[in-house]
């Protein structure tokens, strides 16, 4: 299926660490950054760091912090230090609904799934994050770099906003937007020379390769 009838391709680069990486996503203009505040991620950064990093550049891509079952003063302690316009969690539904609540604030939920079944038919927040179960030895949530069966989405046409994340990179957007009809992708490991170092060339490849997708059949 194409892309034609779409305007856009929301494109959120997550884990975003150091100056280059995101200075590279501004000079693309991508829809969102992500910042990670998960300890045992390679891609963890402290909220200071996160502001630092966000005040480089005023406006541009909105800025995504990813909490992994966080707490209260977790969430108290990031929102205080660091601006974010969405808060993404791996968390229980009634915990994300709770949260967007209390701060106001857009949530997105992840949905890590492995077969049809699982593909959720409702959605209680702003919007889901489609990805892959990890694996049973995982230390972490997320994709991990592996790949969804991408088959798995075919003729899925949900009434929410959800984004498709696991296993892209700049080779397979283009060819995963047009395969699943994904109204917006989500990078991290993808576009990256090293774990938590985004690769600038990466995500200008990416950036123009999801893009042009929707001009493809």
């Amino acid at each position: 299926m194409g892309h034609k009838e779409n305007a856009t391709i929301g494109i959120k680069i997550c884990g975003l660490t150091e100056e280059a990486g995101f200075d590279a996503c501004v000079a693309q203009k991508v829809d969102w950054v992500g910042f990670v505040f998960f300890e045992r991620s390679p891609r963890n950064i402290t909220a200071a760091q996160a502001a630092t990093l966000s005040a480089r550049h005023k406006g541009g891509p909105q800025r995504v912090g990813l909490f992994v079952h966080p707490d209260d003063a977790t969430l108290e302690h990031v929102l205080n230090t660091v601006a974010l316009d969405v808060l993404q969690l791996y968390a229980t539904p009634a915990r994300a609904l709770a949260i967007s609540q209390q701060y106001g604030l857009p949530v997105w939920l992840s949905q890590p799934v492995s077969t049809r079944a699982e593909l959720p038919q409702h959605c209680a927040v702003d919007r889901l994050l489609i990805e892959p179960k990890p694996p049973a030895d995982a230390t972490r949530p997320g994709g991990n770099a592996q790949q969804l069966d991408w088959d798995l989405l075919a003729g899925w046409h949900p009434t929410y906003p959800w984004m498709l994340a696991g296993g892209l990179n700049p080779q397979n957007v283009a060819q995963v937007i047009r395969q699943t009809s994904a109204p917006a992708v989500d990078v991290s490991s993808g576009v990256e020379s090293a774990p938590g170092i985004k690769n600038p060339d990466a995500i200008a490849d990416f950036v123009q390769n999801a893009r042009g997708s929707m001009f493809l059949a």
